[in-house]
This record gives structure tokens, C-alpha cells and sequence, in this order.
């Protein structure tokens, strides 16, 4: 779980602004004047796109952002000063530029569906006096910022010298610089922290074709390499995010379900650029990322993620797969101090959960009646082997461990080699020991380590062995 409630980084935008512009509606039929279908438009809805929806990401963030871009003097530019007014951004850092048209990305979506975009735009380079005024301004202000995000759409803002200038200035001010490139030609990235390009556009610009791990890495090295980046970084859509600092780490994406793409790469770079500022390092910024990530394709449209949606996701995603819920043993104990300081009681028990069957079932229901968390110790393949012999377990180890991770009333489980596990909860400090009904009236290991020994009965000839001994004799 990532806590940033209380960072408010201050991070600056430069880049091309957009309106993303939708349509909404249905579509029943087609015109009788061509073959296209008739929209019945029934709503319409303009947010900031571009560096707007960086911006926009980063304020869902909770970061103090500003943003420095050129605008026209049209219709279009008014519609972004307004969206900015919505969400309380200051548009003073704004050039406004004679005859130039700011880009409006119309979309007519049908039943979720987007049928068709239609764009208008200047997207020639911006002119020398817009480059000197944004640059001499990023010179006096430079200090301010924690972090520098440049959104790169293609659209003029983001010139060749202008691009240039920014990453040096900012870096011998020893901010780092993060780049959302575009195009094929990236000299003009020199010397950033990072840049992440997607797949197709890093094949472009590298000229490999990147089909595997090891066109993936040779590709990585080469943009780290040639732009004399810290970091390189490659987003791979589906597979999730890659980094290359000395080697190449894949993080897989935590997506659970896609509606939308439109904005994701937004989204990563926003996520990077607040997670760096608040002093996370490379790896846990990228997972950020990804899970901010997995949060905006869920959604239709230019979207963001908020801390509590992705706090929210994370929750999901620690609930339902058994891997996270499979513990080391310093993972657990803090996880126990962490549940304690909060009040919540915990529960433990063990065994060898071998073949499960209804018993366990029932018996682990019980267990966690008695508490808040109920963690579970796993006898090792070699304990089990001492406490039933040669011919068990049937099952080995992380197989039982993840069975019973799947278990509803489980919230940890952890394996344990010792004969017994007395070290262990000696470690956790559990605040409820159970164990079966076959353990009435005999001292328990570890009973001494805690408030109370609960004892819950077994199903009546409900075991594992009795199971073994109908499969062998059925």
C-alpha cells in the first residue's frame, strides 16, 4: 500500500495541450443518404488532453502542479482556459500565440464504442519568441519544481532546441526530467531521467523489432545507451511496464479488465513523475504506475486515478491472489505488528493440510471466528515427513500452502520447517492459539505464548489419512 496522503510534490508540465472532445450516443440505423451509421448524439463532455490530462492525473494525485504551453487565439484555447478554471489550475504560465489553432481531438462514441475521431489544429513547431519566452520562464522558476514532466504529442510546443534546452537546464539543476517522446527522431531527449515510449513506438525509434526478452533488452540498452538516460523504461501494454538500469526488469500490468486505453500512457508518466517526487525509487514508481495504469482502462475516456482508487486496487488484488497472501516470516511479523497497533486480533494455527476435505474447511471457519486475522503455519515437506513419514506429504508444499491461501476464512499463510511451531509463534505473538479436538486436555506448543487456546472438534471421520485410505481401498 502506497501512503502519500500527506506529500504534495510540486511538479511541472510542459507540453502540448488538447481538448478531448465526446460525443455520446446511440446508433439504430443507417443513413439512407451513405452507408454510415446515424449517431443519435444525446450528451457531450470536454476534459483537458495532452499534457492537460498529465495535469489532469497529477492533481488526482494530490500534487501542486503547473504548467507551461503555447496556445492559439481561438475558440479552442478559451475551452482549455475554462477546463482549467474547473479544476482550479492556474493559466498564467500560458503563451497565447497569433493564428495559431489548439488541438481539439473530437470523438463520437456509440453505445461504449468510439466510432469515429475528427481532429482540428496548428501542430507546427511554436514560433522562436513563444520558445525564448517558455524557456526564460522555466529559468527563473526552475527551483520550485521537485520534478519536470514533459508531455510530447507532436503538436509544436516541444521543439527540437526548446526540448533540448529544458533537459539541460533542469538537469544541471538536478531535476530530473521525465518524457513521454513522439515521433521516430529522439536526439532531442538528450540527457533525460527517463522516457517511455510504448513498444511500437520504442521499435520505431531503435530500429529493432522488438518480439522477445532479448530484442526487448537489446532495445532498452540502446535508448538508455545513445539518449545517455538514467533509466530506460518501455511500456508494454498488456505485459505491463519494462526497466533497464543494469539489467532488464519486467513489471507484468495488473489490469484486471480493459474498456479504454485512450490516456494510459498519460497516466503512466503522471504516476512516475509523482511517485520519483516523492522520493520512491524506480521500482516502486513503476508499480505504481501500473496499478494507476490498471485503474484508467477500466474506465471509457481520458480518465485518472486517484491514491484511493489505487489504494483501493491494491486491496483487491492482495484479497484475491493467493500468492500475496503466502508470507516470509519477517513479512508476517510485520504484518501482525502492523494489525495489533490497529486493534485487530490474531489468530493461529498450523498443520500439514495435505489432501483438504471438509474438515479443514469446517475447522478453519471456526478458527477464524475467534479473531480478526486468521494466519495459517504450513508444515514444510521435510516436517511433514518427519511427523508422518516417507509416504507424505502427497502434496508438496506450495501447492498445500496456495490451496489454503484460496480458502476464504484464510487472510496469511506461512510454511515453517521446525518439528514444531513454537519459534514461530514465538515471533508472531498471536493473540489466539487453536488447535483440534485431539489436543483436549494436553498441553499445546505455544500455548504459553498466548491470551488463549481455543480447541475446535473435527468433522467425525473427516482426515487425510482415512482419505489416502479410500483412494488405496475404495
Amino acid at each position: 500500500m502506497f501512503d502519500f496522503k500527506d506529500k504534495k510534490p510540486k511538479i511541472l508540465v510542459i507540453g502540448d495541450l488538447m481538448v478531448d472532445h465526446y460525443l455520446w450516443g446511440l446508433c439504430n440505423r443507417l443513413s439512407p443518404e451513405a452507408p454510415v451509421q446515424v449517431i443519435d448524439v444525446k450528451k457531450q463532455s470536454m476534459l483537458l488532453g495532452g499534457a492537460g490530462n498529465v495535469l489532469r492525473n497529477l492533481v488526482s494525485l494530490g500534487a501542486e502542479v503547473d504548467i507551461y504551453s503555447v496556445v492559439g487565439d481561438c475558440e479552442n484555447a478559451e475551452i482549455i482556459l475554462n477546463l482549467f478554471n474547473e479544476i482550479n489550475i492556474d493559466s498564467s504560465k500560458l503563451i497565447h500565440e497569433k493564428g495559431r489553432i489548439s488541438s481539439k481531438k473530437s470523438r463520437i462514441i456509440a453505445s461504449n464504442q468510439q466510432v469515429i475521431r475528427y481532429d482540428q489544429e496548428t501542430n507546427e513547431d511554436i514560433s522562436k519568441d513563444s520558445e525564448e519566452k517558455l524557456f526564460n520562464r522555466l529559468k527563473k522558476e526552475i527551483h520550485k519544481y521537485d520534478v519536470v514532466l514533459l508531455s510530447d504529442y507532436g503538436k509544436g510546443v516541444l521543439t527540437n532546441v526548446l526540448t533540448s534546452n529544458i533537459i539541460n537546464y533542469a538537469s544541471k539543476h538536478k531535476i530530473k526530467v521525465l518524457v513521454d517522446p513522439k515521433g521516430r527522431d529522439y536526439s532531442k531527449y538528450n540527457n533525460a531521467y527517463l522516457i517511455t515510449p510504448n513498444k511500437k513506438e520504442a521499435s520505431e525509434a531503435t530500429g529493432i523489432n522488438i518480439v522477445d526478452d532479448e530484442s526487448l533488452t537489446q532495445a532498452t540498452e540502446k535508448l538508455k545507451h545513445d539518449l545517455n538516460l538514467a533509466i530506460s523504461v518501455i511500456t508494454l501494454s498488456e505485459q505491463g511496464i519494462s526497466v533497464y538500469e543494469d539489467s532488464l526488469k519486467i513489471f507484468p500490468t495488473v489490469a484486471r479488465e480493459v474498456f479504454d486505453v485512450t490516456g494510459a500512457g498519460d497516466t503512466v508518466l503522471a504516476a512516475l513523475g509523482f511517485a520519483l517526487a516523492c522520493d520512491e525509487n524506480i521500482n516502486d514508481a513503476v508499480i505504481f504506475a501500473n496499478i494507476a495504469a490498471g485503474v484508467v482502462v477500466k474506465k471509457l475516456g481520458s480518465a485518472t486515478s486517484s491514491l484511493h482508487e489505487i489504494n483501493e486496487y491494491i486491496s483487491f488484488i492482495e484479497e484475491s491472489s493467493t500468492e500475496n497472501r503466502v508470507k516470509t516470516q519477517e513479512d508476517i511479523k510485520s504484518i501482525c505488528l502492523d494489525m495489533k497497533s490497529k486493534g485487530k486480533r490474531i489468530v493461529f494455527t498450523n498443520g500439514c493440510f495435505d489432501i483438504i476435505h471438509i474438515g479443514h474447511i469446517k475447522y478453519l471457519e471456526e478458527a477464524k471466528k475467534f479473531g480478526d486475522i486468521l494466519i495459517v503455519g504450513i508444515n514444510s515437506d521435510s516436517s511433514v515427513k518427519k511427523i508422518k513419514g516417507d509416504k507424505r506429504p502427497i502434496n508438496q508444499q506450495d501447492d498445500r500452502a496456495q490451496i489454503i491461501a484460496a480458502l476464504k476464512p484464510v487472510d496469511y499463510v506461512i510454511v515453517f520447517d521446525e518439528d514444531t511451531p513454537y519459534n514461530l509463534i514465538n515471533t508472531l505473538k498471536p493473540n489466539i492459539l487453536v488447535k483440534g479436538g485431539d489436543y483436549k486436555d494436553k498441553r499445546v506448543v505455544g500455548q504459553d505464548l498466548v491470551d488463549e487456546l481455543k480447541i475446535v472438534n473435527f468433522v467425525k471421520d473427516k482426515s487425510t489419512t482415512s482419505t489416502i485410505s479410500k483412494i488405496i481401498n475404495p
